[in-house]
């Protein structure tokens, strides 16, 4: 009791407290703080553990009077006084170890003490802030039980819901089927198309490169040619100014000079030409990328099917992972309910168990309330018979006593006569012993004579 883990009250806070929680009625108006000091009361304290007893364990107040009675029991009006202190001893022994009071005498019902009195109280008042805290838990508890099995079959019914959502956009009606039939060849044929298409442009594409860098060298070669004619138009306007030499000189200089300008052309004839082969090259490549574009407009149409198709496929993903998470859900939901069916299973048989138990036990204490009031019925009826035998037998003494009386007055009758007659006798006795003393004087002075 020194080491205790549970604050001490004093005497007003007991009282509030076990006047509001425990006592009702006038009990409860009738509790003062003169029950427990300077003397604690003991018809009070007793009330007090009943009623605690009665809130904590349903055992009512008078349950503890009622005698076991037995066949072996001789006087059982004897017990009825001490039973009721009995039982709430045993019973308090029983419960104040879980307050972690554990020296609970039977002084603390008969004649209890101020201190230890406030200190079991106090402890009981703690137990019971501790009980109405985890009540008040176990009640959020079961709350929150009765939302999770509403959300439970709500995301059973949307997972019921999802998965016959998922089984009308999977499953292609019987009146749609050939066209989906027809849709899906005419996919893998126009897949197979563009596949070859885009090849082709891949081809197409490749030559246009090819064609684009030669057209570049050549440029570069005409301009380079071009160059070559102004440098070498320069060099005959020097020439020009510079001759003075002879004309066969001049005339030689100039058929070089026709035969480089006879080159000059044909390379220009053979430039342009080739620029005309170019041109209708380049005209033919252009006809090659309208015809590209209306395929890339065409692939353009494929690939947005394509994307219709892909979001359509992303959509089903999306639906199937999240009926996959639903799933899972169901099945940690599934496991959950199983545990806490298992729970509830495990709760109501222990409720079936303590229903019967109980129901044993009242069974029990009705046969014993009907064997005790058989008893009680026995007992009155003995109580009655020998209440006649007492009254027989007292008519019998009361009879006696007169009888005692009146032989006492005929005995007394009788000892005054014979003590009238003992007190004759003893008279004529004395008279007669004192006769025969003279006779013998008498005779004795005749013989001495």
């Amino acid at each position: 009791m020194t080491e205790n883990t549970f604050p001490l009250h004093n005497a007003d806070a007991i009282v509030n407290f076990y006047r509001s929680e425990v006592l009702i009625g006038q009990e409860a108006k009738q509790f003062t703080k003169g029950d427990l000091t300077p003397v604690p009361k003991p018809e009070a304290v007793q009330t007090l553990y009943m009623r605690i007893l009665h809130l904590l364990y349903r055992f009512r107040p008078e349950c503890h009077s009622m005698v076991p009675f037995s066949e072996n029991i001789q006087y059982p009006g004897y017990h009825e006084g001490a039973t009721a202190i009995i039982s709430v001893y045993t019973r308090m022994r029983q419960f104040l170890p879980m307050c972690l009071v554990y020296d609970f005498s039977l002084n603390d019902l008969l004649a209890p003490k101020k201190q230890k009195t406030l200190v079991i109280l106090s402890a009981i008042m703690n137990f019971l802030h501790f009980r109405k805290e985890r009540m008040v838990l176990i009640l959020e508890k079961q709350a929150k039980f009765r939302t999770d099995m509403d959300k439970l079959q709500t995301y059973t019914r949307g997972n019921r819901e999802a998965e016959k959502k998922i089984e009308q956009l999977t499953t292609i009606p019987p009146e749609q089927q050939a066209e989906a039939d027809e849709l899906a060849a005419a996919l893998s044929e126009l897949q197979a198309t563009t596949v070859h298409e885009y090849q082709e442009v891949n081809i197409k594409n490749e030559n246009i490169a090819e064609w684009k860098t030669k057209i570049a060298e050549k440029t570069q070669k005409l301009s380079q040619v071009k160059v070559d004619v102004s440098n070498l138009k320069e060099d005959i306007t020097k020439l020009k100014s510079q001759i003075v030499e002879s004309p066969e000189e001049l005339k030689s200089q100039k058929e070089k000079m026709k035969e480089a300008a006879k080159k000059i052309k044909n390379s220009i004839a053979e430039t342009d030409e080739y620029v005309v082969e170019m041109q209708n090259r380049v005209q033919s490549v252009a006809h090659a990328e309208a015809e590209l574009q209306q395929m890339n407009s065409l692939l353009q149409d494929l690939e947005s099917s394509m994307n219709n198709t892909r979001l359509r496929q992303e959509e089903y993903q999306e639906l199937l992972i999240q009926s996959e998470k639903m799933q899972k859900e169901l099945k940690s939901l599934c496991s959950e309910e199983v545990q806490l069916k298992r729970a509830l299973g495990m709760k109501l048989d222990k409720e079936c168990k303590q229903n019967i138990r109980r129901q044993k036990k009242r069974e029990t204490k009705e046969h014993h309330v009907q064997e005790v009031l058989g008893q009680c019925n026995q007992i009155h009826q003995k109580r009655e018979e020998m209440a006649d035998k007492i009254q027989a037998i007292i008519g019998e003494t009361r009879q006696l006593k007169a009888k005692i009386k009146s032989l006492r007055d005929v005995c007394s009758k009788e000892t005054e006569k014979a003590q009238a007659l003992y007190d004759t006798l003893s008279t004529s006795m004395d008279g007669l012993h004192k006769r025969i003393e003279m006779h013998i004087t008498d005779l004795k002075l005749h013989q001495d004579v």
